[in-house]
């Protein structure tokens, strides 16, 4: 319903739109602290926000439910957050959201298997198949080690309690000199979904990639391996629009961050940590009762998502900008395609 109330905003020109999915920091500690993440890390934990009380997480969860049924737990890494089980059942089978996805490094995954009943999509990181090329990344012996068995053990435990795994893949300078055809048919091959970003700095990708005709070769065969049916998620317009590096128009709202105390990123978490007279964070859902009276607090403070920015390439805000104001491209989505064959 959101996504058809948008299109019709859309059509008069407003720039303030209704969530598709909402995402929120269950806690920012990390049990990591990987090279290419700008915000947390367990070298930042004494600075970051630690996890809502139980009650204080199920209000917020509330306020969110009655703006959209599509949710995101992130951190940090969530499986750090107690109670995060709690939270998840309460998500699931108190409020009913439509789709609760978890999106975790997975190294406490093994030992968090009541989780996965809870969960529609389950989102690891994996950036390659070879180990030695995480050292360059800050991750530890013990992830390099324990990573791919983790998936393994996961991706059998799909069918039993109904979610899907997906790996989330960051593109970065380093892995430029690998084939993307390993990952996929890894994917394939133990029925996983994929997406893939670059390596950001400052919400745009890193100058190395972008000056880089390997980039765009690797972005190509992307798009080449999603023709044939690879299990990509990424849309045809999200590769196409980092191939070519274009700017797009940005609807910050359909994706809203809520940090772990409640506070919300508005309108969107770059602007918000940016600071300064166009966004930050101007309401608290413990302090409302539903999610229109925090946007409409949050509107009053800082007005509508500004018409001109540097579009970032977070996957988070672009995919979804994209299929909103593109309909037609995700009728496309939507399509079936071929069957991917694994090499």
């Amino acid at each position: 319903m959101n996504y058809l109330r948008n299109l019709s905003r859309l059509a008069l020109g407003q720039r303030l739109l209704d969530p598709l999915v909402a995402i929120y920091y269950v806690t920012t500690h990390c049990n990591l602290h990987c090279a290419y993440c700008e915000d947390f890390g367990a070298h930042r934990n004494a600075e970051n926000e630690a996890p809502a009380p139980l009650e204080d997480a199920k209000h917020i969860l509330r306020v969110i439910r009655s703006g959209v049924d599509a949710l995101w737990l992130t951190g940090g890494e969530p499986l750090l957050a107690p109670h995060l089980d709690d939270l998840l059942e309460y998500a699931k089978r108190g409020l009913r959201f439509r789709q609760t996805s978890l999106i975790t490094n997975g190294m406490l995954l093994l030992q968090r298997q009541d989780i996965l009943p809870h969960l529609d999509r389950l989102v690891l990181s994996l950036d390659s198949l070879d180990p030695s090329a995480w050292g360059a990344l800050n991750m530890p012996n013990s992830y390099a080690e324990s990573i791919l068995g983790i998936v393994r053990e996961t991706a059998k435990l799909q069918e039993t309690h109904n979610f899907q795994l997906v790996l989330n893949a960051v593109i970065t300078p380093e892995s430029l000199a690998s084939d993307p055809d390993a990952l996929v048919d890894f994917c394939s091959q133990h029925k996983i979904q994929i997406s893939f970003s670059p390596q950001s700095l400052n919400n745009w990708p890193r100058y190395e990639l972008i000056a880089s005709l390997a980039y765009r070769v690797y972005l190509e065969r992307l798009i080449v391996l999603k023709k044939q049916g690879a299990p990509i998620l990424g849309s045809y317009d999200y590769l196409a629009t980092l191939r070519g590096d274009q700017p797009y128009d940005c609807y910050p709202s359909l994706a809203p961050r809520i940090m772990p105390n409640g506070d919300l990123a508005y309108p969107c978490r770059p602007i918000e940590k940016a600071g300064g007279e166009h966004g930050g964070r101007p309401v608290n859902l413990l302090h409302v009762p539903d999610w229109q009276s925090a946007i409409k607090i949050a509107r009053e403070a800082y007005g509508d998502p500004p018409t001109m920015c540097v579009s970032c390439f977070q996957q988070c805000y672009a995919e979804p900008s994209l299929m909103q104001s593109r309909p037609l491209s995700l009728l496309r989505e939507g399509r079936g395609l071929a069957t991917y064959v694994p090499g």
